[in-house]
């Protein structure tokens, strides 16, 4: 390969790895290869996404996330989701915590049953998480993270835990750097940045320069995240931050293909172009069978709408046919919609870039009163008690 080799974008210069650029993502024990990580995703990064994710060359898949105080008291979607399947190797588990009391058994207990990587998630931006003290808003308190971080690395032992933070709260509150710090005192393996704040959700353009003063700040391995949208996307973070990794969020939905187009970059190869819609429908086939075979016909009939809607961003085709994805009822009603897309309509280029998920909007992030005026507290902030309260707390958390 030159230098002058590129994907199948012609209006894009980055060229594929050169022999030797890049290497493993070493997390503790493992060797992660390609250093490409899929990203935890609330009601996305269940069992059957995080399977395709890795037969197109995931090096490493995380579940959505799960909570500790669930997980404690036996809520079945918590237990449901920490599942993972023969084939997974090496399980990886992204958990929410804000007391230690909590994390500490939880840890214990996933690796006593085969997790083999334990992700924190302290980035979750969600105003019901934020406002209660969890999520992106523990890191404003870094004695509080660190009482977090050290009780999960105590109860795993040798797995290695990792922790994903965000910028900050806004513009002017970053708890990056702290965080950090305390990932690094801690014993955690790595830490992961999406390069946002709290307060931009998902609007602009991810910060890299944030991400290159996380590289130099910590000796352990920083995982740079926001903005892959395509394979030269990835290749640039590494190669503009320094990063050891990459974590790929929303860039994948509807498009487990795109880690065959990083796998591919990260070996040399230029990656082939993206899909037909006639190989698109097999994907999206089997992605069905997988929801149903994992949450049952019922829940994953309502799944699979998003997942149609994602699919098919884009293609002309599909826009006479979006309301019926919408109401799809069956997996034989689902079969007869998609019979009726031309195979042969070429992935649109535009919708390469297109948000599949979250909106480009931004938000004031909510804290709970006073939380702001001792930021040494090291108490655990409070969290759902009630059944129904902890299923409706686990439906609204993100992956961060």
């Amino acid at each position: 390969m030159t230098d002058t080799d590129s994907g199948p974008d012609p209006r894009r210069a980055t060229c594929v790895a050169r022999v030797g650029e890049f290497e493993p993502l070493a997390l503790g024990p493992l060797s992660i290869w390609p250093p490409v990580v899929l990203a935890p995703m609330a009601g996305v990064t269940s069992y059957p996404f995080r399977s395709l994710c890795r037969e197109f060359g995931a090096g490493l898949a995380v579940s959505e996330m799960i909570t500790a105080r669930g997980f404690r008291e036996g809520n079945a979607m918590t237990l449901l989701l920490a599942r993972g399947g023969p084939d997974e190797h090496p399980r990886s588990v992204q958990v929410y915590g804000s007391d230690p009391a909590d994390v500490a058994p939880m840890v214990a207990s996933l690796v006593a049953d085969g997790v083999e990587h334990v992700d924190m998630n302290f980035g979750c931006p969600v105003p019901k998480v934020t406002r209660q003290g969890g999520g992106s808003a523990i890191p404003v308190r870094p004695r509080l993270l660190a009482r977090l971080v050290r009780a999960a690395v105590g109860a795993a032992g040798g797995v290695p835990v990792t922790i994903k933070v965000r910028k900050g709260i806004d513009a002017d509150l970053t708890t990056y750097h702290d965080a950090g710090r305390v990932a690094e005192d801690e014993g955690a393996a790595a830490i992961g940045l999406h390069a946002r704040t709290a307060a931009e959700l998902y609007s602009g353009r991810a910060d890299r320069d944030a991400v290159s003063q996380l590289v130099c700040a910590v000796s352990i391995p920083v995982l740079g995240n926001g903005d892959i949208w395509e394979w030269s996307d990835g290749l640039d973070m590494m190669r503009e931050t320094g990063c050891a990794g990459i974590i790929v969020g929303r860039g994948c939905l509807g498009r487990p293909w795109l880690f065959r187009e990083l796998a591919d970059a990260f070996e040399g190869r230029v990656p082939a172009a993206p899909p037909t819609m006639g190989e698109i429908v097999p994907i999206l086939l089997r992605h069905a069978r997988l929801l149903s075979e994992f949450f049952g016909s019922e829940s994953a009939t309502r799944q699979i709408r998003k997942w149609c809607a994602w699919y098919t961003k884009g293609f002309a085709g599909a826009r006479a046919l979006r309301a019926g994805m919408m109401r799809v009822s069956s997996y034989a009603e689902l079969q007869g919609l998609l019979a009726q897309l031309d195979p042969a309509e070429p992935f649109p280029h535009a919708a390469l870039r297109a948000s599949r998920a979250k909106r480009g909007r931004t938000q004031r992030v909510r804290l709970p009163e006073g939380y702001l005026d001792d930021r040494e507290d090291d108490s655990a902030p409070g969290s759902p008690r009630s059944s129904g309260d902890l299923e409706a707390y686990e439906r609204a958390l993100s992956g961060g």
